[in-house]
């Protein structure tokens, strides 16, 4: 059976209605493989703060240093345990047409409600490129396209999207290049996420953003679910910028494992290329934890400095 055949298990209006969508952090046993009962344990911390989807396998879950095998197993394994009360947002884009292909009609047939898909990095292409790529896979489900040119190297420009926004699996744009892009798309009435926490807020209530899809809910769902729906709130987004800022000063996800790590909420391991943040960083993440209150913290442990050698760096995985 092929993904176009199988029932999908929301609809695409059922995504584009969601606010607030965490990147979820994907935790390690000191081998390298996943640790379940640690990644149970955040998704369940996820569904208790508020977040109404999750999106598996992202940058932030390292879906990229991950195989293709052990990818749809987690997207799969979502579903399976925690589908009834989330939406599972599966990344299966690729910068080969033929993998995201193949990648999302796997995510499908295990169940995940929508798919999360990348344009075409390092190999760029052309905006006709860019438009049959995502043609071939929009068939298959609610579909999310996330556009962070300083990842890929390559905007998605709006003539794109808009040729794009016919298709009826076409849930919406995780958009981070800024706010007037943000205005640009909901003017014309597509369903936009920001893609950058420290942005979220003016998006969402002064340029008409749905909702974030974030990094930092994985450590305060509670805080970022206020700040997504109920009104606008320029002291609690000020409050959370230097989180924000804390998280990003190294690239995406150091700082989250690092954090997540200093919480005791998931294992101080990582996997290579990525390592911790350094000593000063982590003892500025203590601070930053006092600052906003323990309480609104993932875990029930106080926020540890860490040693060096606490972590564990894996290279075979």
């Amino acid at each position: 059976m092929r993904s176009t055949e199988v029932k999908n298990r929301t609809s695409t209006d059922g995504i584009k209605s969601l606010r607030l969508i965490t990147a979820v952090k994907t935790p390690y046993l000191p081998d390298g493989r996943f640790d379940l009962e640690a990644y149970d344990s955040l998704i369940n911390t996820q569904i208790n703060g508020g977040a109404e989807g999750v999106i598996v396998g992202g940058t932030t879950g390292e879906g990229h240093l991950m195989s293709w095998d052990e990818h749809i197993m987690l997207i799969g394994h979502t579903v399976n345990c925690f589908g009834a009360n989330i939406k599972v947002i599966g990344n299966t884009g690729s910068n080969s047409t033929r993998e995201a292909v193949h990648a999302t009609e796997q995510g499908f047939a295990v169940g995940m409600h929508a798919a999360l898909h990348v344009n075409p990095y390092y190999g760029k292409t052309s905006t006709e490129g860019l438009i049959s790529h995502f043609k071939e896979v929009l068939p298959m489900g609610p579909t999310i396209i996330y556009n962070v040119p300083s990842r890929t190297s390559q905007d998605i420009p709006p003539p794109v999207i808009e040729a794009l926004s016919c298709y009826s699996n076409m849930a919406g744009v995780k958009e981070c290049v800024g706010h007037e892009r943000v205005k640009c798309y909901t003017d014309k009435g597509i369903t936009i996420w920001s893609g950058n926490d420290d942005e979220c807020h003016d998006s969402r209530w002064k340029y008409g953003a749905t909702g974030v899809i974030s990094v930092a809910s994985n450590l305060v769902p509670g805080l970022m679910h206020s700040l997504m729906f109920e009104g606008e709130n320029a002291a609690l987004n000020e409050k959370l910028l230097p989180l924000m800022k804390w998280l990003f000063c190294e690239p995406n996800p150091i700082g989250l494992n690092t954090a997540l790590a200093q919480l005791g909420v998931v294992r101080p391991v990582f996997r290579l290329p990525y390592t911790p943040l350094p000593l000063e960083k982590r003892v500025e993440f203590v601070r930053i934890v006092e600052a906003i209150g323990r309480e609104n913290f993932v875990g029930q442990k106080e926020a540890q400095v860490l040693d060096d050698d606490d972590f564990v760096l894996i290279s075979r995985y």
